[in-house]
């Protein structure tokens, strides 16, 4: 081997090489954390509307680290939507000193078993208050995103009776109840739940709501028909 000139000159050549590689490396990196290239500004996309500018200042001094090309930006993106009405946080760099963070915020679409919150996705999230007025969802584990549905349907049902959904509950063997915003309660059950409630709608202007008396209960689960519940009496 050591006779052998053109091997040495490979092995040599290879050598100087990785070594070439490594210091250019690291001066690389030498180059890029030099105070030369400071983060001057984190720009946010548009102005949240529930979260306060105080919290994302915070975030800004105590969790932004390193400079314009070393900065960590899947950290800082995690820091971010930990904020509460923080749905969605995306971060880039804006050349030549900036981030840009577009904030996407939570949207209240309803209470969530009295605990917490669903948004328009379907997804149940924690916040400290929410002054809106919401309806609630009543509902078993990993049901969330099915109840949203199933609540903009049934509520765009009931537009022709211009009635609200108040309630919308899920039992545990998936029967379906919902309570308008006039009190009615309505039994839908566990199968063709928009079938029942257009059936219902479409008779409820020539029967029901005739009544002197308000109703306070309707049993949706028959197969051609209802049940109507009126204080002190059933029809």
């Amino acid at each position: 081997m050591w006779d052998n000139a053109p091997l040495l000159r490979s092995i040599a050549n290879t050598l100087f090489g990785i070594s070439l590689a490594l210091v250019l490396y690291g001066a690389v990196r030498y180059v890029l954390r030099l105070p030369v290239f400071p983060l001057r500004a984190v720009e946010l996309t548009a102005a949240p509307q529930r979260v306060s500018s105080e919290l994302l200042g915070k975030v800004v001094r105590e969790q932004v680290r390193g400079n314009f090309f070393t900065v960590d930006l899947e950290q800082t993106r995690q820091a971010f939507e930990q904020l509460p009405w923080v749905r969605k946080v995306s971060v880039r760099r804006k050349f030549p000193w900036s981030l840009e963070v577009e904030v996407e915020e939570q949207v209240a679409l309803a209470r969530w078993n009295g605990t917490a919150l669903v948004n328009t996705h379907g997804e149940v999230f924690t916040s400290a208050s929410s002054e809106q007025t919401l309806p609630a969802f009543i509902g078993q584990p990993d049901t969330s995103e099915q109840m949203a549905q199933m609540y903009m349907e049934l509520n765009a049902a009931l537009q022709p009776m211009q009635q609200q959904i108040a309630q919308i509950s899920l039992s545990p063997r998936f029967a379906w109840q919902v309570k308008l915003g006039s009190g009615m309660v309505l039994e839908l059950g566990r199968e063709e739940m928009q079938r029942r409630l257009a059936r219902f709608v479409a008779v409820y202007p020539y029967s029901l709501g005739a009544l002197a008396r308000p109703v306070d209960h309707v049993d949706l689960r028959y197969r051609n028909g209802f049940a109507v519940h009126l204080p002190g009496r059933d029809v």
